[in-house]
């Protein structure tokens, strides 16, 4: 099942030149940019400059994000974004990783969207493993993984500089066959 996916209140596709406006809002939001490592501000070209990469991007291509854009059914709203890239060497794993905007927070949008994109990892590129790394003070993000299934695997002590202080990260991993539901 390629690209789109549909999921109860959610359509989860390429980028369109129609998400600037969305995604440069979402990507300088403070809240959103707290634990991500893209630089701000993010400029409107920076964001322009993105969409045209992910609009023709292949997903799949080892060593290369794809980042497929969530957009919500009842409305067409750009609401965020699940990003994967599978690793150069090792193609049957893949790094993981998910925005969405504020506004869209506690929803349950989030999980719909990285369920929808781990079923299309597993079942249609055929990953083993998926790993998703995130800041040790990212409680939202620490409990959507959990949520999915995914075990903590690694707390890198002082392991990325932010600009401004080093901080701790956790790493997460799922396996498919731990990912299979009943």
């Amino acid at each position: 099942m390629p690209l789109p996916l549909v999921t109860e209140r959610l359509l989860l596709r390429h980028f369109h030149e129609s998400d600037l406006d969305a995604f440069h809002a979402y990507r300088n939001d403070p809240e959103v940019f707290k634990y991500q490592g893209w630089n701000v501000p993010y400029s409107r070209e920076m964001a322009a400059e993105f969409i045209a990469t992910m609009k023709d991007a292949v997903p799949g291509e080892e060593g290369h994000w794809f980042q497929v854009a969530v957009q919500r059914r009842s409305d067409y709203a750009l609401i965020g974004d699940v990003a994967f890239c599978p690793l150069r060497g090792s193609p049957r794993q893949a790094f993981f990783g998910f925005s969405l905007a504020r506004r869209f927070w506690g929803q349950g949008y989030a999980v719909e969207a990285t369920q929808a994109v781990l079923d299309y990892l597993f079942r249609e590129l055929d990953m083993h493993r998926i790993v998703a790394d995130c800041d040790a003070e990212n409680v939202h993000s620490i409990r959507l993984l959990e949520r999915l299934g995914f075990r903590r695997e690694a707390h890198h002590l002082e392991s990325y500089w932010t600009g401004e202080q080093w901080r701790d990260e956790y790493v997460y991993a799922l396996l498919e066959r731990e990912a299979r539901r009943p």
